[in-house]
């Protein structure tokens, strides 16, 4: 099975602009994301897509691959999928699976890709995945920047929302305080299906693309991990980011 990761990445970020560069002990943001999930054995190969010339310069000048993709893409699947398509057709092969890693998680471990492949292996109605983790505080769970999802005995989710969720009224001790974790496998015609959809009416209110999905009657399916990983949001996630770094296994063997 051809089974590709691609990393979308662009420096316009609305909360952080210029992020996929931002350093990380010496190495940009985008480095860190490249480096880690490549390590991944289940993987055929790893790109970073991205419109910006600076990404795909650093990318290509640490011996990884870059694709250039339109400046116009407002969501990561839309400049995913363009870059899958860019691929298939320079390597003459069809990608199956479709590994999304979103530019902004420098913690990924090739053990979370892992999880989020496993989680579609098996069942071909299973067409997207979401890896999950649970919050470790309060302050956290109220974060507009994380997103939280709650699911139901299947383990498919039920609802994406920036707010908490489920609600705290009855006592944070008894609320599983699960946020996505931005890993996602798509089927490689799912993906294709997924962008030709219209935005929803809750994906704008929640700015959640999975919402679409759910609206539309479809499941994704959920994995949870127990892997620690913050994504980047904001310079003061970036700042935590390298104090959980410091003594990070995985980075050893690249920085």
């Amino acid at each position: 099975m051809n089974i590709v990761a691609i990393i979308p990445a662009r420096m316009g970020s609305s909360r952080f602009p210029g992020k996929p560069m931002a350093k990380i002990h010496g190495v940009p943001m985008i480095g860190h994301c490249y480096f880690r999930t490549r390590m991944c054995k289940s993987l055929s190969n790893t790109y970073v897509a991205t419109c910006d010339k600076e990404i795909y310069d650093y990318i290509e000048s640490i011996g990884g691959n870059a694709v250039m993709t339109q400046d116009s893409h407002e969501r990561a699947t839309d400049r995913t999928a363009e870059a899958m398509l860019s691929i298939e057709k320079t390597t003459g092969k069809k990608i199956d699976i479709v590994v999304m890693v979103q530019g902004d998680e420098p913690m990924v471990t090739p053990q979370m890709i892992e999880a989020s492949i496993d989680g579609m292996q098996g069942d071909n109605a299973i067409e997207v995945v979401n890896l999950m983790a649970q919050m470790k505080t309060v302050d956290e769970f109220k974060d507009p920047n994380e997103v939280k999802v709650v699911v139901d005995l299947n383990m498919d989710a039920i609802y994406f929302s920036r707010e908490p969720i489920p609600s705290m009224k009855k006592g944070v001790d008894t609320v599983p305080m699960m946020k996505q974790v931005c890993i996602i496998p798509f089927r490689r015609e799912f993906l294709l299906k997924f962008n030709d959809m219209p935005e929803t009416p809750l994906e704008i209110i929640e700015s959640v693309d999975m919402m679409r999905i759910i609206e539309n009657g479809g499941k994704v399916k959920m994995v949870k991990i127990e892997d620690i990983s913050l994504s980047v949001d904001t310079p003061k996630d970036l700042e935590n980011v390298v104090e959980m770094m410091k003594n990070d296994d995985f980075m050893k063997s690249y920085v």
